[in-house]
């Protein structure tokens, strides 16, 4: 019985009507005058009992947090953070994820593990870290100096 209770109340406050129809046809404790809406209205507007009283309210009188969602104040905040969760939050965490396990651009890591490994060579054979010839200029093969 108190979960049909607890499942009539997340459906007020979703504006699901299946849900408690169910629990109250099933012999649950709810709140049918809650419950009722006139056929062909939603939850979120009730329509008018006279017709002189049907002018349509506009949506930040009758709701001055209205957030862009929904009509109905419950509804819309709870629309709200689900987007803004989904929205803001995975999408900072994902990205962040994403950008952090992107490959070395530019190959600068690779670049400066190389050249830490060419120092220690060159220490460990007791040669200067830096030559004036980067290649040996005995295994270098020029062209003939006739075929300019």
């Amino acid at each position: 019985m108190a979960a049909w209770r607890s499942l009539a109340g997340v459906q007020r406050l979703l504006g699901l009507p299946g849900l408690a129809a169910r629990a109250a046809s099933s012999g649950g404790a709810v709140n049918t005058a809650a419950l009722q809406v006139p056929p062909g209205s939603t939850p979120a507007r009730v329509a008018p009992a006279h017709e002189e009283d049907a002018e349509e309210v506009p949506l930040f009188a009758e709701n001055p947090d209205y957030h862009g969602f929904n009509s109905n104040p419950v509804i819309d905040v709870w629309n709200m953070r689900v987007a803004f969760f989904f929205g803001i939050s995975l999408a900072i965490v994902v990205g962040a994820t994403f950008v952090h396990y992107l490959p070395d651009r530019g190959m600068d890591k690779w670049a400066r593990r190389e050249a830490e490994r060419k120092i220690k060579e060159r220490e460990a054979r007791g040669l200067p870290l830096l030559d004036a010839n980067y290649y040996d200029p005995s295994k270098i093969v020029l062209p003939p100096e006739d075929e300019e």
